[in-house]
């Protein structure tokens, strides 16, 4: 099955690895992570969504990519979601996608996220890497912001302790640059109720609907006790019904260690 990332870069000079892997949008006509011809299952964020989603936020990355002599500047516009390590406290670390960051390159140039839906209003903050897993093969990255988020803000995620059961209901958000229900990234999307449909080592596979501009999102899983816990990153789909999402079991030793 022929995979392609939910990113779409928002500039000229899309690499050809991209477009090689199916982004472009003439190479697939149904977005990616829907199945072509299938209902929208996604909810727009408001203010009867879960209250956890103001902890999903929006991430603009600079780059550039040099191709036969020439450098062209472009910028990523990714999901990204705060996360902590206990309830109630401020937060400065955010989960991400590896291919969120893939062509950042000038360290002069600021990472921005952006919390759209947080109390009191719009809130952004700059950011920068803290560790990432290198590839598609292990598509996750922290970043750590300059500045944290107070809790009266916005409540950061606390982190699943295991695996996401298969068993039962996930839901994936993200700001999906779609023309409609994502209003082309600026609105936050979410797929309340979804299921893991397969499960490996370092991925995991769900009927979650999710559009390009989603990676880097959260998927999430309530507790026993109805907790949201954070469980995995939006990481990639295809154009059949496909969102797959890297579990946080894969990367948890790294982000146990930077987690404050």
């Amino acid at each position: 099955m022929r995979r392609c990332r939910i990113l779409s870069s928002s500039a000229r000079g899309l690499p050809v690895a991209l477009l090689a892997m199916g982004l472009a949008a003439q190479a697939a006509p149904a977005r990616a992570g829907e199945p072509a011809g299938a209902g929208d299952s996604r909810e727009v964020f408001s203010s009867t969504a879960p209250q956890w989603l103001r902890a999903v936020g929006q991430l603009q990355v600079p780059g550039s990519t040099y191709r036969d002599g020439r450098r062209s500047h472009l910028r990523e516009d990714c999901s990204a979601t705060l996360v902590t390590r206990g309830a109630g406290r401020k937060a400065d670390t955010v989960v991400t996608a590896w291919h969120c960051l893939v062509n950042y390159n000038d360290l002069s140039k600021p990472i921005t996220f952006t919390l759209l839906n947080s109390r009191n209003g719009a809130m952004q903050r700059e950011a920068y890497r803290l560790a990432d897993g290198g590839g598609m093969h292990a598509d996750w990255a922290l970043l750590r912001l300059r500045t944290p988020v107070p809790a009266d803000r916005a409540t950061a995620l606390l982190v699943h302790p295991g695996r996401a059961d298969p068993g039962l209901a996930i839901s994936m958000a993200g700001f999906s640059r779609d023309p409609g229900k994502g209003a082309g990234g600026e609105r936050l999307t979410f797929d309340p109720a979804c299921l893991i449909t397969t499960q490996a080592p370092q991925t995991s596979d769900t009927d979650c609907v999710a559009h390009k501009g989603a990676s880097g999102g959260a998927v999430v899983q309530l507790s026993a006790e109805g907790t949201p816990q954070l469980s995995g990153v939006v990481s990639q789909g295809n154009s059949e019904g496909l969102s797959t999402f890297v579990p946080v079991a894969a990367f948890r030793s790294a982000l146990v260690r930077h987690l404050q």
